[in-house]
């Protein structure tokens, strides 16, 4: 049985309403051959936990502009080892001062990518990094 793709879940948290980074990584990702899932705009982190969860993804990268990544990253990451999700890979992308950086990895982001970063270099972070149940 061939061994499933990766499932990365793509969410834009928060009221960011710019989302063309998000959709050329999803886009990107899917040339990569991982499966890829994008939420849409606008997502509490709520809803993205129950995304994560309900589509038993092996990673979340969360795309965030607006400035409130200390607040809703957080949150996401909490939400997740909460619903049992601890292993779930967390990136974050976006616009994120390097000063924020270390605690957002303390909160449980594995990586931040700043703008810039490749598809390539996200999609060999997540093959190195990913945790999976299949053996993968």
């Amino acid at each position: 049985m061939p061994e499933r793709p990766v499932k990365v879940l793509i969410a834009k948290p928060g009221l960011d309403g710019h989302d063309r980074g998000a959709k050329v990584l999803a886009r990107g990702l899917r040339d990569e051959g991982f499966e890829v899932v994008y939420t849409g705009l606008r997502q509490t982190p709520e809803m993205i936990v129950t995304a994560a969860l309900q589509e038993d993804v092996d990673v979340v990268g969360l795309s965030i502009l607006s400035g409130a990544h200390m607040t809703l990253l957080p949150k996401v990451t909490h939400g997740l080892r909460e619903a049992g999700l601890d292993d779930v890979l967390v990136t974050a992308g976006g616009i994120i001062p390097d000063d924020d950086i270390p605690a957002l990895m303390d909160a449980g982001i594995s990586r931040v990518f700043g703008p810039g970063t490749t598809i390539g270099e996200v999609a060999d972070y997540i093959r190195a990094n990913v945790r999976r149940d299949d053996g993968g």
